[in-house]
C-alpha cells in the first residue's frame, strides 16, 4: 500500500489502462481500478495524484473493502482519514492474505451485530484482538502453530472475558457464551470462546492429564464453564474436535466440522484459506442470523439455546388450540463412540403453548387446560427403540393459559445409531386436572429428528 516511484513504461501502461475506459468520470474509473492500482496512477501526474487522495474515494473502498463508516484502525482508533485507515489495515495485516482478512472481519461483523441487537451482554464479553507478540508466545510456549484463520480471528478479538462476580452469580458459571449451550435435568452447558491467556494454561494442564504426547498440535480453544465441554484446535489439519465422555480416559474426540471442506481448500490453493475454526464459528453466526438459535430466557437468565427454533429440525403441531414444538441436539460430552450401545445422547426440548384463540374442544372455548400424561415413541433410524407411556412430564403437570408464556421442559434419550426420530403425544384435560371441564383429548407431538450434525456444537 505504500506510494513508490512507477518506471515510463509502468506510467504508459497505467494511461493505456485508463485510456480503455472511455469518458467516465475520474473518480469512477480510479473506483474500478481499486485501492492498489489508484495509487499507482497516482505517481503518474499531479493531477492524478490529486483525484486518487480524495478521502471520499478512499471512503468508498474502506465500505467496500472493510465495510467502515467512519475511518479507523483494526483497533477501533480514530484515523485522520479514510485514505490512512486503509493503510493502517493493509499494515497491520500485512502478513495476512487480504481475502482472508475481509472475510475474517466480515464474520466478526456480522456476529457483533446480531448480539448487539439481541444479547449485547455478551458482546462486552469480547476482549479486544491479541497482538502478533501474543500469538506468537502462544506458539512458543505450546510449540504449535496457528492456521492462518485462526490467527486472524484472536486479531480481532482475543476470546471472551469473565469477572469473578459474573461467574458467581450463575449456578455453573457465566450463561454469556457466545457458543452458548442447553440444559436438561442438571446438566446445564454454555460455552464460550477462551482467551489467549487461558489456552496456553488449558492446553498445558489438559494436554499432560489426557496422556496426549508433548508434540500433541491440539490446543483447547473453547469450553464450557466448569469444562464438562472442551473444544480442540487441531493445528496441524485444521480441524476442530469436541471431547466425548471418554476424552479423559481415551483421548476420544468428535470432529466439529465436515472434513471434506478443509481438505477441498487444502487441495485447491494448498494455503489453506479456512479452518475448522472459521468454518464453525461462520456456521454459528448463520444459525443466528437466520433464527434458527435464539437467545432464551430462564428465570431471569439469558443464554444462546441451541435447540433449534426453525424446520426442518424443529417440528410443529396444533391440536385443538394446544401448540407443541419439538427438536433435538446431539450432546456429545455424553457420547461413548467405543460402546456397543447408547453411544449418542440427544436432549430435546419440548415447548407447549395455548394459542391466542385457547382450547378449543367441539366447539367450545376453554381459557386452560393441563397435561396429565405423555406418550412417546422413539426410533434408531426406523426400529422402535422404546414406547413410553406415563403420567406427566418431568414429573410435572404443566397448566397452559391463554396469553401466557410457553412452557419448556428438556429431557434425552440414548440411541446406539447417530439417527432417528421421536413422535408422540400428550394428553390434556380442559380446565384444570383438579376441575376439569370436560373430557380428556390427545395433542400431537409432531416427529422431530434425532441426528449427529455435520457441524457439532
Amino acid at each position: 500500500m505504500h506510494i513508490g516511484v512507477l518506471s515510463q513504461q509502468d506510467r504508459r501502461r497505467s494511461w493505456v489502462g485508463l485510456d480503455g475506459l472511455g469518458d467516465l468520470p475520474l473518480n469512477i474509473i480510479l473506483w474500478k481500478l481499486g485501492p492498489t492500482d489508484t495509487v499507482r496512477v497516482s505517481c503518474v501526474t499531479k493531477s492524478l495524484r490529486l483525484s486518487a487522495s480524495d478521502d471520499s474515494l478512499w471512503a468508498q473502498f474502506c465500505f467496500q473493502h472493510l465495510h467502515l463508516s467512519t475511518p479507523q484502525d483494526h483497533q477501533g482508533n480514530p484515523a485522520p482519514s479514510f485514505k490512512a485507515a486503509y493503510q493502517l489495515w493493509r499494515e497491520a495485516f500485512a502478513m495476512y492474505p487480504w481475502p482472508l482478512v475481509q472475510r475474517v472481519k466480515r464474520f466478526w461483523d456480522k456476529l457483533k451485530k446480531w448480539l448487539s441487537n439481541n444479547f449485547p451482554e455478551a458482546e462486552a464479553t469480547l476482549r479486544r484482538g491479541a497482538s502478533e507478540s501474543d500469538i506468537q508466545q502462544l506458539q512458543t510456549l505450546l510449540k504449535v502453530k496457528l492456521p492462518l484463520p485462526t490467527r486472524l480471528l484472536y486479531r480481532f478479538h482475543d476470546g471472551q472475558e469473565f469477572t469473578v462476580k459474573e461467574h458467581s452469580t450463575a449456578p455453573l458459571g457465566s450463561p454469556l457464551g457466545i457458543i452458548g449451550g442447553y440444559s436438561f435435568y442438571h446438566h446445564l452447558v454454555n460455552v464460550y470462546l477462551l482467551p489467549i491467556s487461558q489456552v496456553i494454561l488449558e492446553t498445558r494442564g489438559l494436554i499432560h492429564h489426557l496422556g496426549f504426547s508433548s508434540r500433541s498440535k491440539y490446543i483447547v480453544v473453547a469450553a464450557s464453564s466448569i469444562y464438562d465441554k472442551l473444544f480442540f484446535l487441531n493445528c496441524d489439519n485444521g480441524q476442530l474436535y469436541v471431547g466425548t465422555r471418554n476424552i479423559f480416559t481415551e483421548g476420544e474426540m468428535i470432529e466439529c466440522v465436515p472434513n471434506a471442506l478443509l481438505r477441498s481448500v487444502h487441495d485447491l490453493h494448498g494455503d489453506q484459506q479456512q479452518d475448522g475454526m472459521l468454518l464453525w464459528l461462520e456456521e454459528h453466526g448463520r444459525r443466528l442470523e437466520n433464527g434458527i438459535i435464539k437467545v432464551r430466557e430462564e428465570e431471569n437468565v439469558r443464554s444462546i439455546s441451541l435447540f433449534p427454533e426453525l424446520p426442518p429440525l424443529c417440528s410443529t403441531a396444533a391440536t385443538n388450540g394446544v401448540q407443541v414444538r419439538a427438536s433435538a441436539l446431539f450432546i456429545p460430552e455424553f457420547a461413548n463412540l467405543k460402546g456397543e450401545a447408547d453411544k449418542y445422547m440427544f436432549a430435546y426440548s419440548i415447548r407447549m403453548s395455548l394459542l391466542p384463540e385457547g382450547c378449543i374442544i367441539n366447539g367450545t372455548t376453554f381459557t386452560s387446560c393441563q397435561l396429565n400424561r405423555r406418550h412417546w415413541i422413539i426410533r434408531a433410524n426406523e426400529d422402535v427403540v422404546s414406547d413410553v407411556n406415563g403420567e406427566a412430564v418431568i414429573g410435572k403437570f404443566p397448566l397452559l393459559q391463554r396469553g401466557k408464556d410457553e412452557f419448556v421442559y428438556e429431557s434425552c434419550t440414548h440411541l446406539s445409531s447417530s439417527s432417528g426420530s421421536v413422535e408422540g403425544s400428550f394428553t390434556f384435560v380442559p380446565g384444570r386436572l383438579a376441575d376439569p371441564k370436560g373430557s380428556p383429548f390427545e395433542v400431537e407431538v409432531a416427529s422431530f429428528p434425532l441426528q449427529q450434525p455435520d457441524y457439532v456444537f
